[in-house]
């Protein structure tokens, strides 16, 4: 791979700036966020009385702790717009989740959300050894999801030539890869596996692709996804972070020349990690909650919003700003089976050492009789195809997770394709003991 590190005089300089410049700097704008907040959000200021706080009350970064959260019901309850804290004709666009479980959380940007937006993607893309005048291939999906248009936007700030693809369509994103020669691909890291796929069945060497950077990010993935990814491409694989409720990808990145966690753009974004019981801030390097107030939203501020995101805050390395350990999963996506609390990247860790299987899979969770039981759906690489074969490829992956997890699940290996594909993000968990 390429040593694709960025210069020293091309990074923003508060990207390599003092923690004491980045904290007064934090502190400026979080007074901000919340003065904003209080008095154009009638929910804020509801909240913020009922509890006897006030934005003046802030005198130091650690007094966030005293104000409230924003949790994801909050942006439902508040549909489709209650939330904004500037007039509708101030609000440029609007994005919002798929609504899958319940109303869609609808966020708002004014032109200056979109600008800091673009400009953050843009640093990140920077980090991961992306470059003006390269070709980025993007295949987040466009419309309501940030993703793609994030991507664009940040691609487009950079300098860049964008292929806007989308999802889907995979052999119609192999073709266009090669023949427009991309050098970056931003995509769901589950849907690069499908890419994969697709250069192995069009008899292409993904090595000897012009891909040097892949950027992903909208799940969690493993170091040993990383790891497969880049042996197969001969790229650098690294991770960005967003969530649309804050902004959307580009709120943290990994650099290209560490790959040691993702850092957060501390000017923007204000992080603290919580205790999932007490709800009581931890100190950096304990894991817990991540927990994002935003610093420079106009039209959406969000104050104390519980991602639900397990990780753990640590010094910065390439850059000034603190750094998130990759997502390990989320609280909300904890699998608890017979006491043990499972993660998804725990079995993709698992299953990734595996040769003789494939890196796609999905959980199921089913009652048998009285007892919580877990099936692991996944399948053979081609040409490991027997039942023989099949059989003791699923003893091993049992034998793994029994040994490193510590539960008994049943692995089902199908034949080659047998796991449904996502085209964006993975569904890994499918729990049926409700029905």
């Amino acid at each position: 791979m390429k040593d694709l590190t960025p210069s020293r005089d091309s990074l923003d300089p508060i990207e390599i700036a003092s923690r004491d410049e980045i904290s007064d700097l934090q502190l400026k704008r979080m007074r901000w966020t919340l003065d904003h907040a209080y008095k154009n959000v009638g929910f804020y200021k509801s909240k913020f009385d009922a509890i006897g706080i006030h934005p003046s009350d802030l005198k130091s970064l650690s007094d966030i702790a005293k104000f409230p959260f924003t949790e994801k019901k909050d942006l439902r309850d508040n549909y489709p717009f209650d939330l904004f804290a500037v007039p509708q004709n101030q609000i440029s666009r609007i994005h919002a989740s798929s609504g899958t479980t319940g109303k869609p959380t609808v966020v708002g940007y004014t032109k200056g959300d979109i600008d800091r937006w673009a400009e953050l993607v843009a640093r990140s893309m920077r980090a991961s050894g992306t470059k003006p005048g390269d070709t980025v291939h993007v295949a987040y999906g466009y419309g309501l999801f940030t993703g793609g248009l994030g991507a664009h936007y940040g691609a487009e700030k950079l300098g860049c030539t964008i292929v806007p693809i989308s999802g889907g369509m995979t052999q119609r994103q192999v073709t266009l890869i090669e023949d427009f020669k991309a050098t970056t691909i931003m995509v769901t890291p589950s849907y690069m596996l499908s890419i994969l796929d697709e250069y192995k069945t069009q008899g292409r060497d993904p090595r000897e692709s012009c891909l040097e950077v892949g950027i992903f990010g909208a799940e969690p993935w493993t170091n040993a996804m990383r790891k497969e990814v880049e042996n197969s491409f001969d790229m650098h694989a690294v991770d960005i972070y967003g969530l649309s409720e804050v902004m959307g990808p580009g709120v943290a990145n990994e650099c290209v020349e560490t790959k040691d966690g993702l850092h957060i753009w501390e000017d923007h974004f204000y992080p603290e990690i919580i205790d999932l019981k007490s709800n009581k801030p931890k100190i950096d390097g304990e894991i817990g909650e991540l927990v994002f107030t935003t610093l420079t939203k106009e039209g959406m501020p969000i104050i104390r919003y519980r991602t639900r995101d397990l990780t753990r805050l640590l010094p910065g390395t390439a850059r000034s700003m603190r750094r998130m350990e990759k997502v390990t999963g989320r609280s909300d996506d904890m699998i608890i089976l017979r006491g043990v609390n499972i993660f998804p990247t725990q079995i993709e860790e698992q299953l990734l050492t595996v040769e003789t299987l494939s890196p796609h899979f999905q959980i199921e969770i089913i009652k048998d009789q009285r007892m919580d039981k877990m099936l692991v759906h996944t399948e053979c690489v081609v040409g490991k195809e027997t039942e023989e074969e099949r059989s003791m490829s699923s003893r091993r992956l049992k034998e793994k997770i029994k040994g490193s997890v510590g539960v008994t699940v049943d692995v089902i290996v199908h034949k080659t394709d047998g796991v449904p594909r996502s085209q964006g993000k993975a569904v890994r968990v499918i729990d049926r003991r409700e029905n």
